[in-house]
């Protein structure tokens, strides 16, 4: 419990009388070994921050699935927080996918692509969810980008979508 401390001065002073003076003081011992207690006492009752996974969904072993190359888009991660894509698969050596650059902006980025590619499936298809996406990383790129990448997909709702090595082809096609 907090304590009343009291000294009491003598009142006289220069031949006049005057009215004791008491000094007050508060003990704050218990107070602070209270709060000790209680900072303890949530530091080890709290959780700390769960671990932040990205689930992953693997294909199941079998012959690869042949994509229609209007249905798919391909999208280049790079390692400057830009994002390289064109449409199709970019197999066809003979013709070498024509390449646009984008951001991962919110107001014009690489958002407004997909939805525009969506919207393009949608009218070829009937669905937009016809729409597949590849996405491959350049050599430099860094977690984070592809991370980046890939909200860009559950901010789309892209249903199909796949992380795939970028071809020393796509490689070629990016140096300046």
């Amino acid at each position: 419990m907090a304590e009343m401390i009291s000294s009491q001065q003598s009142g006289i002073r220069k031949g006049r009388r005057h009215g004791a003076k008491h000094s007050t003081r508060v003990d704050m011992t218990p107070m602070v070994d209270l709060g000790f207690l209680l900072i303890t006492f949530f530091m080890l009752t709290t959780t700390l921050t769960e671990p932040k996974a990205l689930p992953l969904i693997m294909p199941a072993d079998g012959e690869p699935v042949a994509v229609a190359v209007s249905k798919s888009m391909t999208l280049l991660v790079r390692c400057n927080r830009t994002v390289s894509w064109y449409e199709g698969l970019g197999d066809d050596p003979a013709a070498p996918p024509d390449i646009r650059h984008s951001t991962f902006s919110a107001s014009d980025g690489i958002g407004n692509v997909i939805r525009a590619r969506q919207r393009a499936v949608a009218a070829k298809y009937g669905d937009p969810e016809e729409l597949i996406v590849l996405i491959k990383a350049e050599k430099g790129a860094s977690y984070g980008n592809v991370v980046d990448a890939l909200d860009e997909m559950k901010i789309n709702r892209v249903a199909r979508y796949s992380l795939a090595d970028i071809t020393p082809q796509e490689e070629k096609l990016l140096q300046p």
